[in-house]
């Protein structure tokens, strides 16, 4: 049974974009051989050499991709350690990598970084995810990626599965008084001093538990 290959991996086999691709599926051109049943095309290889029959087909030049992340503008040297560790050790396994970096909170779901690696994930051109830790990809909701990217074939590799440091405790609780600050807003307004009290107080709680 020929092996069935995502968009992104038969347009790079053919030299030609992904909307190309779609575009020659509205016209006729070129249909694929399945649809999955979320309506994603795949390709054979045969059906692709016909139309290129100088095609070198080598279906492992899918990506891994390093992701790092920081919370914060204060941590970029926290940041250049992780793409440190990550280049590091995708060089010593051989990997041929692209790093992707974000700045932002661990709770932000729409990070620029983590859209494009979701898109490069769902377009079927990942190979295999590197993090550092767990927590770097999202505080919470990371496995609800993992599941994409078991359904995608895509190997996920976390370096450090142990404890983490209190950094890691740090940027919990940042992130912890971010979702209570939204809350607390909506409910006695960002002004009130309600609000402000309650802050005040869930910070030196938490200054305390961190001390």
């Amino acid at each position: 049974m020929d092996k069935l290959l995502a968009i992104g991996q038969a347009s790079k086999l053919l030299g030609v974009t992904i909307q190309t691709l779609r575009n020659w599926d509205k016209q006729g051109l070129l249909k694929p051989d399945e649809l999955t049943r979320g309506g994603e095309r795949r390709y054979k290889l045969e059906t692709l050499r016909n139309i290129n029959k100088n095609i070198v087909f080598n279906v492992d030049n899918l990506k891994t991709i390093a992701y790092a992340r920081v919370s914060s503008s204060d941590q970029k040297d926290d940041l250049i350690r992780q793409v440190q560790v990550l280049e590091l050790y995708c060089a010593k396994a051989g990997f041929k990598y692209e790093i992707i970096q974000d700045l932002g909170s661990g709770m932000n779901c729409y990070k620029k970084g983590l859209t494009k690696l979701l898109n490069l994930i769902l377009d079927g051109q990942v190979k295999r995810l590197v993090l550092t830790h767990k927590d770097r990809l999202l505080r919470f909701g990371a496995e609800l990626v993992f599941a994409i990217c078991e359904a995608k074939n895509v190997e996920v590799i976390i370096i450090n599965k142990g404890d983490e440091n209190v950094k890691f405790e740090e940027e919990l609780a940042k992130d912890v008084l971010e979702i209570i600050t939204v809350f607390s807003a909506r409910l006695y307004g960002s002004r009130s001093k309600k609000n402000k009290k309650l802050l005040d107080s869930m910070q030196e709680l938490i200054n305390d538990n961190l001390s």
